[in-house]
């Protein structure tokens, strides 16, 4: 029996490999257990799909699944990005969903997303407690519940569109691309600026679950597509999302990929200095310290958390947080729901532009003239686990010089990440720039090793991750010798 591992947001394996109708059966059983024993299971739960091949029929099996517990189901009647899923969640008051989809992942992949009863990531109670029913028995009832097809794009979207104003969008001016990846956004951000009559134009429309040439992850080199067609049709400005639209990444006018990074902080000194909501802010271990000065600036307490919106998620249940972001893209606004929403986050992107008349461009080079240059980059490293496990314990056994830089110190929230002493210079206006630091945090669901930096100029950030993979590669250089 193959081993089920829920990692950072949920369970996610190679189709047809370990991502089976068996396994998924297994998965479906074992949230059918925890909802029983859990929540309350007369409430019902939401099931949805996205574009991936099979994500319908798996949803199918979940549910059948779910349903002969003795749970009603609603099942989506279309492709559903996972922050309408959980927008169903919390507005129906359900006691659970889950999500068919594998994000960002290579075409070939699949997986079991669990979205908990307040709309958002399970928190890591939650998922221990799925991971414990999975030898359970796949519950029966006498009493099956019903499965019903259900529309929850529709009110998903009339949510989304009272946090932006669409007017002011329509107003300014502005030209937009719109990147779907072939993913479950398909129509949904076109659509909205269409009834609005924002300009924009599309591409990569069309539902393919090949995603050809990519894997459906707003970074690069995956949206080169974006990049070119943005400076073709003279646009100001490109929106992406993800394989499941969780996600957000954009290009600016010139071509250039503008990071989620440069995203986040665009939005929260937009949201501090227009909105002023209140709260506090979050940020996981692998994300940008631009946003520490600018909540500081701001007077906003700062909160670090483990890599994977979970832990964010986490925090937003138990603190008065604003608003709260991952490296990956994931940027989530409480107010609206405790979880990543990237079709949000590209009208709140182009909503800033709209409000403070710039292009993209312009927004990023403002950050970098007032908090100073910060530069990122990741490197994925696909590795076996011995290579992957081995660097991991070498990092956390203390290493004092690396990439030809001293260490000044080491932490170990998730993953090792070591703090430079590269320099880090400043900027026009004499504000310093980013503090060097590097990364190295193994998949637990793939041999997979990532590493991350950031420092005051791209080509330090390159020679940490170069000296990095040095360091990463150095014990398979001695066993081949």
């Amino acid at each position: 029996m193959e081993p089920i591992k829920f990692g950072t947001d949920g369970w996610r394996g190679i189709i047809a490999d370990d991502f089976t109708f068996e396994n998924v059966r297994r998965a479906a059983g074992a949230i059918a257990n925890y909802v029983i024993k859990r929540e309350d299971p007369k409430k019902g739960v939401a099931i949805g799909y996205d574009t991936r091949f099979g994500s319908r029929a798996f949803a199918t099996a979940v549910a059948e699944v779910t349903a002969a517990a003795g749970i009603n189901v609603l099942l989506a009647n279309d492709y559903t990005p996972t922050p309408a899923l959980s927008y169903a969640i919390k507005h129906r008051s359900l006691a659970g969903g889950v999500m068919i989809t594998s994000s960002h992942n290579p075409w070939n992949w699949n997986g079991v997303k669990y979205k908990a009863s307040y709309g958002g990531s399970a928190r890591p109670s939650i998922i221990q407690a799925i991971e414990q029913e999975l030898t359970s028995p796949i519950p029966r009832s006498a009493t099956p519940g019903k499965i019903t097809e259900a529309d929850f794009t529709k009110p998903y979207v009339d949510g989304i569109t009272k946090f932006a104003d669409l007017d002011i969008i329509a107003k300014a001016g502005f030209k937009f691309l719109i990147d779907s990846m072939h993913n479950a956004n398909h129509n949904i951000l076109a659509g909205i600026f269409k009834q609005h009559k924002i300009q924009y134009i599309e591409i990569r429309t069309d539902v393919n679950p090949l995603f050809p040439g990519i894997n459906p992850e707003p970074i690069e080199p995956h949206v080169k597509a974006a990049q070119e067609m943005v400076v073709r049709e003279k646009c100001h400005g490109g929106l992406i999302t993800d394989g499941d639209a969780d996600r957000v990444g954009a290009v600016a006018e010139d071509g250039a990929f503008v990071d989620s990074h440069k995203i986040y902080s665009i939005l929260l000194r937009w949201i501090l200095e227009r909105k002023k909501w209140s709260g506090e802010v979050v940020r996981a271990f692998n994300t940008t310290k631009m946003l520490d000065r600018i909540a500081a600036q701001h007077g906003r307490k700062l909160n670090e958390c483990g890599i994977g919106f979970k832990h964010i998620c986490d925090l937003m249940l138990e603190r008065d947080i604003l608003i709260g972001g991952e490296e990956s893209g994931g940027i989530g606004i409480t107010r609206h729901l405790p979880e990543r929403d990237g079709i949000l986050n590209c009208l709140l992107l182009a909503n800033v532009m709209a409000e403070e008349k710039r292009t993209l461009a312009q927004l990023v080079a403002d950050l970098q003239a007032e908090y100073g240059e910060h530069h990122y980059a990741r490197l994925d490293m696909h590795i076996s686990n011995e290579l992957k496990e081995s660097a991991i314990r070498r990092a956390g056994n203390g290493v004092s010089k690396m990439a030809g830089f001293k260490v000044l110190r080491a932490e170990d929230l998730d993953g090792v990440k070591f703090c430079r002493d590269a320099p880090a210079g400043r900027s026009g206006k004499r504000v310093p720039q980013a503090e060097p630091w590097l990364l190295l945090r193994a998949s637990g669901t793939e041999p997979l090793l990532r590493v991350y930096a950031e420092a005051g100029s791209p080509q330090i950030v390159q020679q940490l991750l170069s000296g990095a993979a040095t360091f990463v590669n150095e014990k398979a250089d001695r066993v081949a010798s």
